[in-house]
């Protein structure tokens, strides 16, 4: 059966990711398209690095065109926001990215795009899985032509997607500011989608796992987080850069390392983003976070009378919120975020030309940004554990938690908030666990005021079963 999760539909390559499931689920996509606009349904694809991405594209696209579906199809490999602003800028139905973001090199996936230049809603995902659910049980065989012939007929239309996005980041980026900071950056794109992008815009950057390597070479997991970075937080340090930047599989994430190495985390990136988009920027509007995201932010809501959304997990909650209300920036722990002055989108590369503006406009170090974080709010220490287990013990441990504990270990539990799996307040603390919604994993999430804390409230939610 194929589900879409948190983020779009994930699957091993060969097991469950196979040509046949892509064409039934772009099948359904196409369905959904024509109901919406039976007379001008258009589709954008793009698609990543990952093995066999363009060719799962292309098979998607031919599906598509069969049902007579105009498709837009990137001519090279794309970042998911540059599919996000092509699916808006073309005004199509619905936006495609094969993709499986930050997950390991084995998986593909099958991200939806709305027409607003966000993820798709909610219930225009449950209208695919609608589709989705009819065809899986007929399975009707789908006869195509080749690729060459429907991009002839027009039907399937290829198109350079990067050049107009980075004209647009160049309109709305001070780039002239950090270029006169003459800030020194090195940039990872983990071998991934935003590869070169940060040097088409500062050609002095510089750059680290910048080849075309679908395995991702030594990264484990293309994902922007400290473990996963060592080699860029050394050669910050060994190479004396200002900063360094890195983007996850399909450059939507955004991790962040300061002059001396050390890894700035997106609690601390959404945070510092607040500041600059309130403070210095002047801009307005409430603020979306998901639950998992620091309570920094509800500190800073609180001090300025911002109102603040706390959302589950998934960017797509808040994206719809971007949509419909007027949201001053929006973003989630896994270091996805939006901003009022873009696409309601996650955007690695965006928002790290966005800190880069801050840091030239301020005349600060990123570290002196951190510091003066922790001045105005305190200490705010986090962490985060994968678990890979199995369906039953997965199971059992989400049962625990609906027991709802009154101690974690020698800490009173003071509130649960059940949003999105379990969280669990204890003083100037929490604990959320959670299913993954991407992989068969349990994710562990804690925040408190130092760092002996937070790893004992993990330790503590470990041991619940």
């Amino acid at each position: 059966m194929i589900v879409f999760g948190t983020d779009g539909w994930r699957g091993l390559i060969a097991r469950d990711f196979t040509f046949e499931n892509v064409q039934i689920v772009a099948l359904a996509t196409a369905l959904y398209a024509l109901k919406v606009d039976k007379k001008k349904a258009s589709v954008v694809i793009g698609y990543d690095a990952r093995f066999l991405s363009r060719q799962f594209a292309e098979e998607a696209a031919c599906v598509m065109a069969s049902k007579g579906v105009v498709v837009h199809i990137t001519e090279a490999i794309a970042s998911t926001p540059q599919v996000s602003f092509a699916t808006k800028q073309k005004k199509a139905t619905i936006g495609v990215v094969i993709t499986a973001s930050h997950n390991p090199a084995e998986y593909n996936g099958y991200k939806l795009k709305s027409s607003t230049g966000g993820p798709a809603f909610p219930e225009v995902i449950a209208e695919v899985e609608k589709e989705l659910a009819a065809l899986e049980k007929k399975r009707p065989a789908i006869k195509l032509k080749t690729f060459d012939e429907y991009v002839k007929e027009k039907l399937v239309r290829p198109f350079g997607s990067k050049e107009s996005y980075l004209r647009y980041v160049k309109r709305k980026i001070d780039m002239p500011l950090i270029i006169k900071s003459g800030v020194k950056v090195l940039f990872d794109p983990m071998h991934g989608a935003g590869i070169n992008t940060i040097k088409d815009l500062l050609p002095k950057a510089d750059e680290i796992h910048g080849e075309y390597n679908p395995s991702f070479g030594e990264i484990d997991h293309p994902e922007p987080m400290a473990e996963y970075l060592p080699t860029l937080i050394e050669k910050v340090k060994e190479g004396k850069y200002d900063v360094g930047l890195a983007t996850d599989g399909d450059a939507d994430r955004l991790g962040a390392v300061d002059e001396n190495g050390h890894f700035v985390d997106s609690h601390k990136v959404f945070m510092l983003l607040l500041k600059y988009l309130y403070e210095d920027k002047k801009k307005r509007g409430a603020v979306a976070k998901t639950i998992a995201l620091t309570s920094m932010v509800n500190k800073y809501c609180d001090k300025y009378g911002i109102k603040l959304h706390e959302l589950p997990i998934g960017f797509k909650y808040v994206s719809k919120l971007m949509a419909t209300d007027k949201i001053l920036i929006g973003g989630e722990e896994s270091g996805g975020l939006g901003t009022i002055i873009h696409i309601p989108e996650r955007d690695g590369i965006f928002n790290g030309m966005l800190l880069l503006e801050m840091m030239a406009k301020r005349k600060k170090k990123l570290s002196e940004l951190v510091e003066e974080l922790e001045d105005e709010f305190g200490v705010h220490r986090y962490r985060r554990r994968d678990v890979r287990t199995t369906e039953k013990i997965k199971q059992d441990i989400l049962k625990a938690c609906a027991k709802k504990p009154k101690q974690l270990g020698r800490y009173k539990v003071t509130s649960i908030d059940t949003k999105d799996g379990y969280k669990f307040f204890i003083d100037k603390g929490w604990l959320l666990i959670r299913a993954s919604g991407t992989e068969p994993l349990l994710r562990y999430y804690a925040e408190a005021d130092s760092m002996n804390k937070v790893n004992e409230l993990l330790e503590e939610g470990l041991k619940m079963k």
